[in-house]
């Protein structure tokens, strides 16, 4: 469903509907589950340039990267904060998010 509403853009509708999945996997335990849902309510908020909402999910994201050991979802979201760094202007903290992604 949150897809649908994500093409649609009526990215709240998306934003509700993974936080409803959100609210089941927690109880699941499933950490990459969460990590993903987490990425992709940060994706939705990019969408809609809500760029320090983005900033939150993404990196909620990384700290679940980070302790499942996921190297790859890691690099991915440090780019994807990188971005959200610069799309704020604050450039040295994009670089610097860019250039641990490549680490």
């Amino acid at each position: 469903m949150a897809n649908a509403y994500d093409d649609m853009k009526q990215y709240s509708k998306t934003v509700e509907f993974y936080q409803q999945a959100l609210a089941i996997v927690k109880n699941s335990g499933d950490r990459s589950l969460e990590m993903g849902i987490f990425n992709n309510i940060g994706a939705t908020y990019n969408e809609s340039s809500q760029y320090p909402k983005a900033l939150e999910f993404y990196q909620q994201t990384l700290a679940i990267a980070k302790e499942l050991s996921d190297r790859s979802m890691e690099s991915h979201t440090l780019g994807n904060i990188g971005f959200e760094y610069n799309q704020l202007g604050q450039y040295p903290k994009a670089l610097e998010s860019y250039q641990q992604a490549l680490k």
